[in-house]
């Protein structure tokens, strides 16, 4: 299971650089512009040379609206600021139909730029509460559109999480159905250390944080901690080495 942080400034990336060796992706998102906010491009190519070039950087296009030709430039921007993985929060498609219309204008447009970055169709768990498509839908609008990844966060932050609005059974069927289409799992959605039993039980790719390695647990006004990352990071360890002497 690969760790994913999103530090929202410079200063935070720096963190992150500081435990570079506890992380696996850096994603640049901007907090108060939603679950999946997009930050300013010089932010992206600043955080790009801010850590360690072995590094992925991801960056968050937004939480965008049903304009495919909007998201397009959007991801575009992010791919030529330095992500190599573009997340599209499909926040404003009512259906798959629409998504996959949105999805396949990002494909186009960041591998045209770039073949090898990685684009991530991402969806949201409290789906019901904003009227967006259904968080298992997003297995085959990844797919339909050739994207790489299938996502899941949520989009109220308001102290419900994952597991909250999607149970772990569904969460596994959300992985399986990925999986079956040949992309990775990706599940975020104020993730803490007692959901990683879990999150690695049904197989996830890779999981996103911020919240849970901030200082008092706060993803807006807390900052990033080093030593947050790193014990973070232990525990997943943990849970894996366990899941691997179970299994075996």
């Amino acid at each position: 299971m690969l760790l994913l942080i999103s530090p929202d400034s410079v200063e935070e990336a720096l963190d992150c650089a500081k435990a570079a060796e506890h992380l696996d992706i850096v994603d640049v998102k901007k907090p108060d512009e939603g679950s999946l906010g997009a930050n300013y491009p010089w932010v992206i190519r600043d955080i790009r040379a801010a850590v360690p070039a072995d590094k992925p950087v991801s960056a968050t296009v937004g939480d965008v609206p049903y304009k495919p030709g909007t998201v397009a430039q959007a991801a575009l921007g992010a791919a030529v600021s330095g992500a190599t993985y573009i997340k599209v929060g499909l926040y404003g498609c009512t259906t798959p139909e629409q998504a996959v219309e949105v999805m396949r204008g990002v494909v186009r447009a960041v591998k045209d730029y770039r073949p090898d970055a990685f684009v991530v169709a991402s969806g949201y768990a409290d789906a019901h509460r904003i009227g967006c498509v259904n968080p298992l839908a997003l297995p085959d609008i990844a797919r339909l559109s050739g994207s790489d990844a299938a996502m899941l966060d949520t989009a109220v932050k308001d102290g419900t999480r994952l597991f909250d609005h999607v149970p772990p059974d569904a969460c596994a069927e959300f992985v399986r159905l990925a999986h079956e289409a040949d992309l990775l799992a990706a599940l975020a959605g104020s993730i803490k250390e007692e959901d990683l039993a879990t999150l690695t039980g049904i197989g996830t790719d890779i999981v996103g944080v911020r919240g849970a390695v901030c200082e008092r647990g706060d993803r807006t006004t807390g900052r990033i901690q080093p030593q947050l990352v790193a014990a973070f990071r232990a525990e997943m360890d943990r849970h894996a080495r366990a899941y691997a002497a179970t299994a075996s």
